[in-house]
């Protein structure tokens, strides 16, 4: 597993993703954590640990939060500085973390990025370094796809294509295609069960102390699939284990 990609290192998947805001069934994702992290976390210091071309760091700038994006991929980096030449952003290459201080983060972010990431003991030294990094009272929200997600169809998703999706366990790849980006191509993740996140966790010294898999709402304006029965997200809020 260890020759596996991020398939959004290149300029056609960059500029596609950097045009996606929170529509359909992403909304699921990001509607509840101002809440989420209101409960839990000190307003300060945030860390987005995979931002991408900095959607989540900008969500989490109209929190409050003085924000610092960090990515692998130089393409997406350059995006998130073009949409916010204001805001701080690094490359990190192969995810080290070494150059940032310790202790140094109210709020460690994480969304979508541990999709991506193909083996546990690669999971549980990114956990560790995250932890490090982590103020006395610091958090860490990770924000990853639901098993679920990759065997169902949504309004935003589809992966009817990929029949061998369902035979999957935790370390194996998936495919999906988005539905709301003009890239086409197949995306390919790294599923991850709730269990095999619970063994990261402890490994890496840090503890769920919330969890939230939400659902779409018939309110909403959304032409909702499978997302009123089915939670296509896994939210988890971390604390260091004592």
């Amino acid at each position: 597993m260890t020759d596996f990609t991020n398939v959004y290192g290149d300029d056609v998947r960059a500029a596609s993703y950097d045009k996606l805001e929170f529509p359909g069934t992403y909304h699921l994702a990001y509607r509840d954590l101002p809440a989420l992290i209101a409960g839990h976390a000190t307003v300060g210091r945030a860390l987005d640990f995979g931002c991408g071309t900095g959607r989540s760091t900008r969500f989490l700038g109209s929190l409050g939060y003085e924000t610092m994006g960090v990515d692998v991929s130089r393409q997406m980096l350059a995006r998130a500085r073009e949409r916010d030449p204001e805001g701080e952003y690094r490359l990190v290459p192969d995810g080290n973390l070494g150059d940032l201080p310790s202790g140094a983060f109210d709020l460690v972010f994480s969304s979508f990025t541990f999709d991506n990431i193909p083996t546990l003991e690669l999971k549980v030294a990114l956990f560790s370094d995250l932890r490090r990094v982590l103020s006395d009272r610091g958090r860490i929200l990770n924000l990853v796809s639901s098993p679920e997600i990759y065997v169902n169809e949504w309004a935003s998703f589809s992966t009817r294509d990929f029949p061998e999706n369902r035979q999957a366990r935790s370390g194996d790849r998936v495919k999906i295609v988005m539905l709301d980006v003009e890239d086409a191509r197949p995306v390919e993740d790294i599923v991850w069960s709730p269990e095999d996140y619970a063994r990261v966790y402890a490994a890496a010294g840090l503890t769920a102390i919330d969890l939230r898999k939400p659902l779409g709402r018939s309110d909403e304006p959304f032409p909702w699939v499978s997302e009123t029965a089915i939670a296509p997200w896994t939210i988890y809020m971390l604390e260091r284990t004592c």
